[in-house]
């Protein structure tokens, strides 16, 4: 059995339970994350898991690391989930860090290495991008239904900054892909299917730094595009998805239907399922998901070539 600590990450706090200790806090700062350290090594932790909190868990994820102490991430909503299994609909700090470390207990989860210095600063460049992005398409439509020039004048201001940065950030991107021969060879290959350009590659990579690594069924999983069954005893239920990398899959949406007009094999495909009878969405799903299929075996490929041919 391994000896596992739980951790539930707050902006100020890290609540802590280990089953031969019970429950301790520490401050979510740099000298609260040593302490931290310090009490496992004390009690012989062996793993230490917290969930995924948009954010605030990386500062503590990698400064255990960086001290030699193994860390893992669970996914929050399954926590919760086991958490009332359990009989727990209580929710409190302490409870939130038992749960974790039972959850990873009955899961046997491992340690989850940090990414590199080299992957965190692309997905902090495509995050931010993706942020810029989404400004810039406000103010446009600010734009569009302003009428008042001076109102005008400030939005295509505000446009002209926005417009500056996705550049720069788009640039800076372009060049970490560049010393990267991984990167940069995924980069060539990922451009042979059209319609697939800049800024899906960036995300891919930042986001899926996993692609070529999993099988087509485990990465459509992971990205939210597998069908899942709702099937019970005689009956069989309608295929769905959900959960997984939700900015990525609507990415992947928006590139499958450029690239179909491309490539008559997926527009083949598309009028096919339309003729069965599946809705636009079921339709735009399986698209999204041929899509992202064909990008894992173009990783798999490049990754298995650089491995014979370094």
């Amino acid at each position: 059995m391994t000896n596992l600590c739980g951790v539930d990450v707050s902006k100020a706090w890290l609540d802590v339970w280990i089953e031969t200790a019970g429950h301790r806090r520490f401050a979510n700062s740099a000298g609260g994350v040593a302490e931290l350290g310090t009490y496992c090594r004390a009690h012989d932790v062996e793993l230490v898991v917290m969930e995924a909190s948009g954010g605030i868990e990386r500062a503590a994820f990698l400064g255990l690391w960086q001290a030699g102490q193994p860390c893992a991430l669970a996914n929050a909503r399954s926590v919760r989930q086991f958490a009332q299994a359990m009989g727990y609909l209580e929710k409190t700090d302490r409870i939130d860090a038992m749960m974790i470390a039972r959850f990873a207990q009955a899961k046997r989860m491992v340690a989850t290495p940090p990414p590199s210095a080299d992957q965190q600063q692309l997905t902090a460049l495509a995050t931010r991008l993706r942020q810029v992005t989404g400004d810039l398409g406000v103010q446009k439509q600010r734009l569009h239904s302003a009428r008042e020039p001076a109102m005008r004048d400030s939005l295509r201001q505000a446009i002209a900054f926005f417009t500056a940065q996705a550049d720069d950030l788009a640039a800076r991107i372009a060049a970490l892909i560049g010393q990267d021969p991984l990167w940069e060879a995924l980069d060539r290959s990922f451009r042979q299917i059209k319609g697939v350009a800049d800024r899906t590659i960036a995300y891919l990579l930042a986001e899926l730094p996993e692609i070529g690594t999993l099988s087509n069924r485990a990465v459509t999983k992971l990205v939210g595009l597998a069908p899942l069954a709702h099937d019970s005893g005689q009956h069989r239920g309608r295929r769905s998805i959900r959960g997984g990398r939700a900015g990525l899959r609507s990415i992947l949406f928006l590139v499958a239907d450029i690239a179909r007009r491309f490539d008559q094999s997926l527009t083949d495909f598309r009028q096919r399922l339309l003729a069965k009878g599946l809705s636009k969405m079921e339709v735009r799903i399986a698209l999204a998901r041929k899509l992202l299929v064909r990008l894992n075996a173009k990783a798999r490929d490049t990754r298995a070539a650089l491995t014979t041919n370094p």
